[in-house]
């Protein structure tokens, strides 16, 4: 019951966080009939804020007519980020000094609502667990994968752990644009083996999980997003070591790869 009301939660929340993305229909409109540069005026001038406000006012009608109780609430919540989202990728178009504002609020909210699917991700695995063990009790049996599961736990909590000890002060949760003046290249001990070494053993972590529970659908699931997730996050974040030390990182990013497969970071000419 609670997997089936979270599941009806996470639908109605992806809905609404693209619903919320309409806040970007006016300017697109509007680039395609005049020039690129209205799209900063969207959110600083008189038209444009009378727009994001009856844009508002709608959708916020659209879900007090469709949804009721708790669900609007989820509606609202992701909704929101979606506003906060699109509106982040107006200001990042726009060729002004707000850019890199406009980054910052299409990373937060994305970082919100992502808090949101991994809490999902997690559940959906209890689901198929619970499911599974009812319907092909056989399947949960299966000891030397759960095993091999925990393994992959253990290692890829360890390597995580050894990275953030290995790292220090350099360590962050959050990739960084800016350098530190304490910031120094690391590659040394665990970084020796692997660029990413904290993003590798989060990785195997995370699909560790899933084969110890014998979860075939979320071991191919967790698999998939885990990978893309960081594909992604490794791109980024090499662009400012890059920014940062220049020919040294390079010349390392040579010698090591980053330890996830069919990802090799971000092409250097």
């Amino acid at each position: 019951m609670a997997g089936s009301k979270l599941v009806l939660e996470g639908s109605v929340s992806i809905k609404c966080f693209i619903l919320g993305l309409s806040v970007v229909v006016i300017p697109l409109i509007r680039t395609w009939c005049g020039h690129f540069d209205w799209v900063f005026d969207y959110l600083t001038e008189t038209p444009g804020k009378i727009a994001i406000c009856i844009n508002i006012a709608v959708v916020n009608g659209l879900l007090l007519i469709i949804y009721r109780g708790p669900l609007y609430k989820v509606a609202v919540r992701a909704c929101f980020l979606g506003v906060t989202f699109g509106c982040g990728l107006i200001v990042s178009c726009s060729e002004t000094s707000w850019t890199h504002f406009g980054w910052y609020m299409c990373s937060l909210s994305f970082f919100h609502y992502s808090e949101y699917l991994y809490t999902l991700a997690a559940v959906s695995s209890w689901v198929e667990f619970t499911v599974e063990k009812l319907t092909v009790p056989e399947l949960k049996q299966l000891n030397w994968l759960s095993f091999v599961g925990l393994l992959m736990v253990l290692c890829g909590e360890g390597l995580r752990k050894a990275a953030m000890l290995t790292a220090g002060s350099n360590f962050n949760h959050i990739v960084q644009n800016e350098k530190a003046r304490s910031h120094v290249l690391v590659t040394s001990g665990v970084y020796s083996y692997f660029r990413h070494p904290s993003y590798v053993g989060w990785f195997y972590w995370s699909i560790g999980t899933q084969v110890m529970l014998c979860n075939p659908v979320c071991i191919l699931g967790y698999t998939i997003a885990s990978w893309r997730f960081f594909r992604e996050r490794i791109e980024e974040e090499e662009l400012s070591l890059i920014h940062f030390f220049a020919e040294d990182y390079v010349e390392y990013k040579k010698k090591v790869s980053t330890g996830l497969p069919f990802i090799s970071g971000i092409r250097v000419n």
